[in-house]
């Protein structure tokens, strides 16, 4: 009898790289889900009312420069959309940068390598995400000024 010794490859361990792909997808979900949610439960005001407003503040600063009087901005109280929204995206960024972890360490360990770079990739995407909104935002409050400073006058 011949004893056959049974070789047994050994299949690189998982762990992380499935946590990094968990940790990848709830980021991608929270960078992109409360942008469509959370203004179905607290909807934006309309924006002829923050073009208004906006138009007035600007107006009552350019009217303490002329008067010499520095300008008391009135206190905006945070909407509870955009509190969410705040929490969301600290949320996304922080996870995103979670799941790009456990990808480098899923690489030191000698993890598989998919699930690695999965979990990079999902990680990336949330950040990606969550800039292109910010982006966006800027790009929006801009055209908005620009809008107001023209309707004033100061164009």
């Amino acid at each position: 009898m011949t004893s056959s010794a049974t070789t047994s490859s050994a299949l690189p361990s998982r762990r992380l790289g499935i946590i990094g792909s968990i940790v990848g997808v709830l980021a991608l979900m929270a960078a992109v889900l409360p942008h469509w949610v959370v203004p179905m439960i607290f909807p934006p005001p309309p924006a002829d009312q923050v073009i208004v407003d906006t138009g007035h503040r600007i107006k009552d600063r350019v009217i303490a420069r002329v008067k010499g009087v520095e300008y008391q901005a009135p206190k905006v109280e945070k909407s509870a959309g955009r509190g969410w929204s705040e929490a969301a995206s600290a949320t996304a960024i922080s996870l995103g940068l979670l799941a790009i972890l456990l990808s480098v360490l899923a690489l030191i360990f000698r993890e598989e390598r998919l699930l690695a770079a999965v979990a990079a990739t999902l990680g990336t995407g949330a950040i990606a995400i969550e800039i292109s909104f910010v982006m966006i935002g800027a790009l929006i409050l801009i055209a908005i000024l620009y809008v107001v400073a023209n309707i004033i006058g100061l164009f």
